[in-house]
């Protein structure tokens, strides 16, 4: 099995950045963890902060079994990545450390729910494992 993760702009911060919201582990660190815990899945990793490169990945993300996408702040505006979404032909679940709805007004509208499978969001860094565990799941 083979997934694809997409995280977007900022997400490099993580471990740094806003831990009161995001925690205190690195996105590496977290990466590992999954690779330790699926080791018989084949994770590729990409994370952008410029839209255009993150639409590029998605729209030719290829021989995946799932994509799992964190957009960070362009869930809210990015059309271009959201078109990108309905042009792969891998299946792609949308997820979010913090709780969207928990959070600001402007947080709560993802231009990128209506093209993915699924969303998850609220569960920390474990929404990344909720989602293999849907493809893992999926598969079998």
């Amino acid at each position: 099995m083979k997934i694809l993760i997409v995280n977007g702009v900022n997400l490099q911060q993580l471990g740094t950045r806003e831990v009161d919201i995001y925690g205190s582990t690195s996105f590496d660190s977290y990466l590992s963890e999954l690779k330790s815990l699926y080791s018989d899945v084949q994770f590729d990793y990409f994370q952008f902060d410029n839209e255009g490169d993150l639409a590029n990945v998605v729209a030719n993300a290829k021989d995946y079994d799932g994509i799992i996408l964190n957009a960070g702040a362009y869930t809210h505006s990015s059309v271009i990545l959201a078109d990108a979404v309905r042009t792969t032909s891998c299946p792609v679940v949308e997820v979010h450390i913090s709780n969207l709805f928990g959070r600001e007004h402007y947080r709560k509208n993802s231009v990128l729910s209506s093209c993915c499978m699924g969303f998850i969001s609220g569960f920390g860094l474990d929404s990344y494992r909720l989602a293999v565990e849907f493809f893992v799941g999926k598969k079998n």
